[in-house]
């Protein structure tokens, strides 16, 4: 699994691809959160907290993790690698979480120049105002565990196709159904009522709570689930796929 790791991180970077992708992230992310007036501008917010940067992240990750993971599995089935691998002493448990390991080790590094925003709000608040830290903690809780879900879908969406633009077309179809669409259902009424259950299996709910600074393990254990459960489905693809 460790050299799968260090495979994946070195492909990334190897060609200045990896490198357009995040700068694209973090030039957005500024322009959004600074320069453009917008809903996400945090000087518009009135309040020293970063919750327009999370609700940011979590639209831009929609497209972010695919374009990560888009190469993962796909690439490997054009150009037959993925078999030589199948003849390597590595199960395909440890293929996933290689690849998914690795795909949040560069999520991680496109987070870590948000970190300069905690301390600018810091210094941007007012004498008699506090920050409210448990909030960013919980809130960069939250995206971790909401990028864990992101990658395991889009690693799911790779092992589908040898086709790299299908498959981040994919991924990002999927992950914005899972983060929107059971909310949006969830408002429709059926029979005279909503379907309040379906609003609780979205991804959004349980970002937007742990967004709050409220650390619930219900929270944590959904989005852990969520993650295991699409990792089987890739590990599961990846034997259908192996015995075509």
């Amino acid at each position: 699994m460790r050299a799968i790791f260090k495979k994946e991180i070195n492909a990334f970077f190897a060609n200045t691809t990896g490198f357009i992708v995040l700068c694209i992230y973090w030039i957005v992310n500024v322009l959004f959160l600074w320069f453009v007036n917008t809903d996400y501008t945090i000087l518009n917010s009135g309040n020293a907290n970063l919750i327009p940067f999370f609700e940011l992240s979590a639209w831009m990750f929609i497209f972010l993790i695919p374009a990560i993971c888009m190469k993962s599995f796909s690439e490997e089935q054009k150009l037959g690698t993925l078999e030589l691998l199948y003849t390597k002493p590595i199960t395909k448990l440890n293929l996933v979480l290689g690849k998914f390991w690795a795909a949040l080790a560069i999520s991680g590094i496109a987070l870590l120049p948000s970190l300069l925003y905690v301390v600018c709000i810091h210094f941007l608040a007012k004498e008699n105002a506090s920050v409210d830290f448990p909030a960013i903690f919980g809130s960069y809780l939250g995206l971790i565990l909401l990028t864990s879900c992101y990658i395991a879908i889009s690693l799911l969406a790779s092992a589908w196709s040898k086709n790299q633009i299908l498959s981040f077309s994919l991924g990002t179809v999927f992950c914005l159904a899972a983060f929107f669409a059971l909310e949006g259902i969830s408002n429709i009424a059926l029979f005279g009522s909503s379907i309040y259950a379906l609003e609780y299996l979205s991804l959004s709910y349980h970002y937007n709570s742990l967004s709050r600074g409220v650390i619930d393990t219900r929270n944590i254990i959904y989005f852990l689930s969520f993650t295991c459960l699409f990792i089987a489905f890739c590990i599961h693809r990846l034997q259908k796929t192996q015995e075509q």
